[in-house]
């Protein structure tokens, strides 16, 4: 029966201690977020409006209506308010500048890869069309092979073909000008 107890109860062992770091644990990216927030909004227009507003009415306040003397004129309420706000909203600041740093440095290595990448399918690219030009340039041309057949064949089978040529372009002549007329 003993056995079926969880550690935490059982008798015959410490409890173990309980720090502060174990009652606060508070996820960082819900944290990080959280600061993100406060660093949006404290760098808006909204917020500097707002605070301005607020600290005219307290010192209209204080200074005019003499029965709401709160703070009285070196307003030292109001600067503790002050020193509290700044004390808080600069960490949660840096917290997001360096949130931001992070994905900053993640995008940064992100582009580097991809331009790595980029830049060696370029010279692939390169290479073969280099190689293209290499194997064309070496391609037998037409005139290439008119010549080389006629180098090869006897002189009397070359005349035969010149002679053909000049029939054949005496038929199409009278074609051509019965077309014409």
């Amino acid at each position: 029966m003993a056995d079926d107890r969880r550690p935490e109860q059982r008798l015959d062992q410490p409890r173990g201690t309980r720090n502060l770091g174990q009652f606060l644990r508070l996820d960082p990216d819900a944290v990080g977020k959280f600061a993100e927030g406060i660093a949006r909004f404290l760098g808006t227009g909204r917020f500097l409006a707002v605070q301005t507003i607020i600290v005219i009415v307290w010192i209209v306040l204080n200074v005019a209506a003499v029965k709401l003397r709160w703070d009285p004129y070196p307003f030292i309420l109001l600067n503790l308010a002050f020193s509290t706000q700044a004390a808080y909203a600069a960490p949660l600041i840096l917290l997001a500048q360096n949130r931001q740093a992070d994905r900053d440095r993640v995008q940064a290595e992100e582009d580097r890869s991809r331009a790595a990448a980029t830049r060696a399918d370029t010279e692939y690219l390169a290479r073969e069309l280099a190689s293209l030009r290499v194997a064309v340039g070496e391609l037998a041309t037409r005139d290439f092979i008119r010549g080389e057949l006629s180098r090869l064949l006897p002189e009397d089978a070359t005349d035969e073909s010149g002679e053909r040529k000049k029939q054949k372009k005496k038929r199409r002549e009278p074609a051509a000008t019965d077309t014409l007329s």
